[in-house]
């Protein structure tokens, strides 16, 4: 293949774009959006719901404490309480997941922030990127990804299927405001 060829030239621009650099750019992205997990217990919510449940544990268990069984059930409840707990804990921590989606007329791409700080991301053109909605038989309903420069990649798999369907009408919607061709 010739370094002249229009195959080694989007070769080439392919493999720049899917590097795993962060997009450094001096104009500012046309649309762009940010996307977490729901999460409805923030930090007082949580700090309320443990100590409701610590009160609801603690009542069955107060009548005992002057009979002699309490430091037989206390070992019981200590670790269903803190079973709860760091169930409540690994759910707010997996909330910190977040995915940005940019759109320049000449570059999309995608930034992931894995819960362990790990930073994955995608980089197309939008006029070679295409998407697919797998309506029904996916992982989860309504499950989107995006496919370009030779890689496809899940998109908002946290969402509830109507929020990727509304996701990509908007990502579309902003690919067509470029005056582009876009291929589903």
């Amino acid at each position: 293949m010739r370094p002249s060829s229009p195959k080694f030239k989007r070769a080439a621009y392919d493999a720049a774009l899917s590097s795993s650099a962060p997009v450094v750019r001096e104009d500012a992205p046309i649309w762009e959006t940010t996307l977490w997990p729901n999460r409805s217990l923030g930090r007082t919510g949580f700090r309320v719901t443990m100590s409701i449940l610590a009160v609801g544990f603690a009542i069955p268990v107060l009548p005992f404490m002057w009979a002699g069984g309490f430091w037989v059930l206390l070992p019981f409840v200590g670790v269903a309480f803190l079973a709860l707990w760091l169930a409540f804990k690994m759910n707010n921590r997996h909330g910190q997941l977040r995915e940005h989606v940019s759109l320049w007329p000449d570059l999309i791409a995608v930034e992931r922030r894995e819960v362990d700080g790990d930073i994955k991301r995608w980089r197309c053109n939008p006029y070679w990127m295409r998407y697919k909605l797998v309506k029904e038989g996916g992982p989860v309903d309504n499950y989107l990804t995006l496919i370009g420069s030779d890689r496809e990649i899940e998109l908002g798999a946290f969402l509830s299927p109507e929020e990727r369907v509304t996701l990509i009408a908007d990502i579309e919607s902003a690919i067509k405001g470029l005056g582009q061709n876009y291929a589903k």
